[in-house]
């Protein structure tokens, strides 16, 4: 996407979980009200990329899948497929973890769990590696690749816990040097979360750097409106790292809810499994858009807008986070298995479907309209 993006605006999705959700029997419909492919609905309505994560090894010891896609390097590879079938650009995004890396939680690898110091480098190199070169054995060529998942507070923890950059940038380092002996021509992405914290990236990157961290070609952030404050400390923050350190950026999640009407019918869990919805009503006093389909549909115009004012057109785009994740029982955000593993008590539905870009029934929304025109 480095070369790629100096041609078109990014307009992508992490549809992640689309396996999983397609094996449960979730439908999607277009907005003659046809029931079609994902993907096809998608390219209508100008998307021309996909983000998809890679977990190391989601299962428990006896085989349980942890759910949430369950996105081990055979789903990873069966979506980069469809999506290099359909002319789609593809971002991979290595959390180097057996589930979930976000800036709360950087679990290591089961495999990994006593690793340290070199070993533990070695082991991020080694799989990028090994990850790439099975993608070169299909004939699928990521256009980007990301390395680590929600870097804000670094990443394999303890090992590479924030402030401890100069482990931070050995393990960044490793994953990046598997890039460029596998693929040397593709661009890196390094993502930190909460995309409205101008200070976060500032020191973040001013510490990579200063601790000799590889250099890379996109900053990616996360901005989603009831975490990570308003679309001006957005703007800003893009603004001022942009001008700062001359980087691409891509903020490459993005999300926003539509509706604070409750989706447990969908879901059919015994109400000790519901999780509830991320956006409530107790989250709309810190938005700047109401949470209905017109709402969403205003933020993605404004949001959109600011990424292309970005400063010598840095801002190459966007990537929307689960805009296909529907109520469809079967599907949440982790299985008992995984639960078990992180030692979280749960519950473990879904949370996200009040932000798709699609409603409880699997039709288009708003937003979607404004992607297409925008």
């Amino acid at each position: 996407m480095g070369a790629i993006s100096e041609k078109k605006f990014i307009k992508g999705m992490d549809v992640s979980s689309l396996l999983e959700l397609e094996g449960l029997g979730a439908k999607f419909y277009d907005e003659d009200g046809d029931e079609r492919n994902l993907l096809a609905i998608l390219q209508e309505y100008g998307v021309n990329a996909l983000r998809l994560r890679l977990w190391n090894h989601p299962y428990s010891k006896d085989g349980e899948p942890y759910g949430a896609g369950t996105n081990d390097l055979e789903t990873t590879l069966e979506l980069a497929k469809r999506a290099k079938e359909r002319g789609l650009d593809v971002l991979l995004n290595l959390h180097y973890s057996d589930f979930w890396a976000d800036p709360g939680r950087q679990m290591k690898p089961k495999a990994w769990y006593d690793y340290t110091g070199k070993r533990l480098e070695s082991a991020v190199y080694d799989f990028t590696v090994a990850v790439l070169r099975e993608f070169q054995r299909e004939g699928i060529f990521p256009d980007m690749v990301q390395v680590g998942n929600g870097l804000s507070n670094g990443l394999l923890w303890p090992d590479g816990k924030r402030p401890d950059f100069e482990s931070i940038a050995q393990l960044v380092n490793a994953g990046i040097h598997g890039v460029r002996d596998t693929l040397p021509d593709i661009p890196v992405m390094i993502h930190l979360g909460n995309g409205g914290n101008a200070r976060l990236y500032q020191e973040w990157f001013d510490n990579y750097f200063a601790s000799d961290g590889d250099d890379f070609e996109v900053m990616g952030l996360s901005y989603d409106p009831f975490l990570h404050g308003s679309l001006e400390d957005l703007e800003y923050n893009m603004n001022d790292i942009a001008l700062r350190y001359g980087k691409e950026l891509l903020v490459a999640e993005a999300s926003m809810g539509y509706t604070t009407e409750d989706y447990a019918s969908y879901e059919k869990l015994e109400p000790s499994k519901r999780i509830g919805m991320a956006v409530r009503q107790k989250n709309m006093k810190k938005m700047d858009y109401p949470v209905t389909k017109q709402g969403q549909a205003d933020f993605m115009k404004d949001f959109i807008e600011r990424i292309r004012r970005v400063p010598k057109g840095l801002g190459k785009g966007f990537f929307y986070w689960e805009p296909a994740w529907i109520p469809t029982p079967g599907s949440g955000w982790a299985a008992e298995a995984s639960l078990k593993y992180m030692k979280d008590a749960g519950p473990c539905g879904n949370k996200w479907a009040n932000q798709a870009l699609f409603d409880y029934e699997g039709r288009p929304l708003p937003a979607l309209d404004v992607i297409k025109k925008m």
